[in-house]
């Protein structure tokens, strides 16, 4: 406060005794130059904007501070927040959290919920699936999308400028040729007309998956897929229209593939980047198997390493 009305050209002497401090003390505080801790702030201020910046904005405090331990540097949340602060750098927030459900009124036949009490254990157990919108200058675009729920990671997706059945089947199919699930694979979704058609049943049946629906009204159900949606709108800043459909598409290839899966650290585990994750589950877990090694120990240490149940790894 005294070095900037002193800036201003007020006499230091007459600021030092309104503050109560000595004239000689601030000289010598002016000469000491920045302390140890103000240094480390301004070269950890360096490394946090370098995160932001690599996160394409996105990051707040909680994971820059995991990117920053993973690098080796000890800090602190609040620390990361305040520098933040100081800098002026703010992570993409979400809009707030408007529930809304589908239509459910058809002539369809409705799945049973089959999540309701069913622990996760282990990769493409459930997929979970949604269509959102996408606003361009040039019409409405409609995204679907199949995430896994172990990973979090989006097994398939696809944006075209209908809302009918091939849409979701379109997505479904990628995910089945990206990803090959064994049978009794779980398709999670709401209950709009375009997952309980009998088109898209048999395309189920083919691949010996099972339909789960959430209940009627509850949009929570599925609420996995519901924070991706907000998480895209978020990151991708999609508060005015795109200006063309290929634009959208553009942007959304990038990010779902790009950044989402590669480099994104995920609320659900944040130490882990979906594809990391889906890598440690399907790798880490296969080399058990092969190798033959079952003991009570050993398999307690490969099933906190992956986070499965002891009972799920011989089914990777």
């Amino acid at each position: 406060m005294i070095n900037k009305m002193a800036a201003d050209g007020y006499l230091v002497e007459d600021m030092c005794g309104l503050w109560e401090v000595s004239a000689s003390g601030y000289y010598a505080w002016v000469k000491r130059g920045p302390s140890r801790r103000r240094q480390a702030d301004e070269a950890l201020a360096v490394e946090i904007k370098r995160i932001h910046q690599a996160s394409r904005k996105t990051y707040g405090s909680p994971r820059i501070m995991k990117q920053l331990r993973k690098a080796g540097v000890r800090c602190g949340r609040k620390r990361v927040a305040r520098i933040m602060k100081q800098e002026t750098i703010k992570g993409a927030q979400k809009a707030r959290f408007r529930p809304r459900t589908t239509d459910s009124r058809h002539d369809y036949p409705v799945s049973p919920n089959r999540l309701e009490g069913m622990a996760i254990d282990y990769l493409n157990q459930v997929w979970t699936s949604d269509i959102t919108y996408i606003p361009t200058m040039e019409g409405w675009l409609y995204l679907a999308a199949f995430m896994d729920l172990k990973s979090r990671r989006i097994k398939g997706w696809r944006l075209r400028d209908h809302l009918t059945t091939e849409l979701v089947e379109d997505a479904f199919r990628q995910a089945i040729f990206r990803n090959r699930p064994g049978p009794g694979l779980i398709v999670h979704s709401d209950r709009g007309c375009q997952y309980a058609s009998h088109q898209f049943r048999q395309i189920l049946v083919q691949h010996q998956a099972l339909s789960s629906m959430s209940g009627k009204g509850n949009c929570y159900d599925n609420a996995a897929m519901e924070s991706f949606w907000a998480t895209l709108k978020t990151d991708l800043n999609i508060r005015q229209p795109f200006k063309t459909k290929e634009d959208a598409r553009q942007a959304i290839f990038d990010y779902i593939e790009t950044f989402y899966n590669r480099v994104r650290l995920h609320s659900y585990r944040l130490t882990m980047k979906p594809n990391v994750s889906n890598y440690v589950h399907k790798h880490f877990a296969r080399s058990v198997r092969k190798s033959g090694a079952r003991s009570e120990s050993f398999m307690k240490t490969i099933a906190r390493y992956t986070n499965c149940r002891i009972t799920t790894l011989a089914l990777f």
